[in-house]
């Protein structure tokens, strides 16, 4: 059965929740029907850190959501491609981009731009190319409490906005209200979720 942005929403805060609530207790469920039929109710592009996975974040079973980790949650070509597929053939109602706090990716970033430290390998220097601009004024800002906290917090909404605007497709679902694209924090510290567009400060 479709459901809308909304509810998808909703799924992912109720499942958070629990995860805080029951700690070491949540566990990603295995269903058999997942090995035959999967039916994402939503898209998560988030941080390959391996204390960020959404399935656990989320309290939801395998299945449930279409999951895209790359060191940073940048937003590469391969990225959008997975994003658009996953909207397309689903079609899930909802894409969440998902930074987290003490990200390492952020703080390799972070160095370059400060100590001059380029990362270990070219590669790497790739997926923080892209995050340096973005958190450049951010990390220039005086009297942050928290530099990196509002350097990953920008570089979520930079994805969001090159999700929504990067694709046609994605645009396009956009504009009819049959997709719903927002940032979101998890931080470590607590296993919160918080949901950029929606919670108040």
């Amino acid at each position: 059965m479709a459901i809308d942005s909304a509810e998808a929403l909703q799924r992912l805060r109720d499942g958070n929740r629990r995860f805080v609530e029951r700690g070491p207790e949540a566990r990603t469920r295995w269903d058999p029907a997942s090995a035959t039929e999967a039916r994402p109710f939503a898209a998560v592009l988030g941080c390959s850190d391996a204390r960020a996975p959404a399935e656990f974040v989320f309290d939801v079973g395998l299945g449930d959501l279409f999951v895209i980790r790359v060191a940073g949650n940048i937003v590469a070509p391969s990225q959008v491609g997975s994003i658009e597929f996953a909207v397309d053939a689903f079609p899930v109602p909802l894409v969440v981009v998902m930074g987290h706090t003490r990200c390492g990716a952020i703080s390799a970033a972070a160095r370059h731009l400060q100590r001059g430290e380029p990362p270990v390998t070219d590669s790497v220097l790739r997926i923080t190319a892209r995050i340096r601009p973005i958190i450049d004024p951010v990390l220039s800002t005086p009297g942050l409490t928290d530099p990196l906290r509002a350097a990953m917090r920008a570089n979520v909404l930079a994805s969001v906005a090159q999700l929504r605007h990067g694709s046609r497709l994605i645009e396009e679902l956009v504009q009819k209200d049959r997709l719903c694209v927002i940032g979101a924090e998890y931080e470590l510290e607590t296993g919160r979720v918080r949901f950029f567009e929606h919670d108040a400060d």
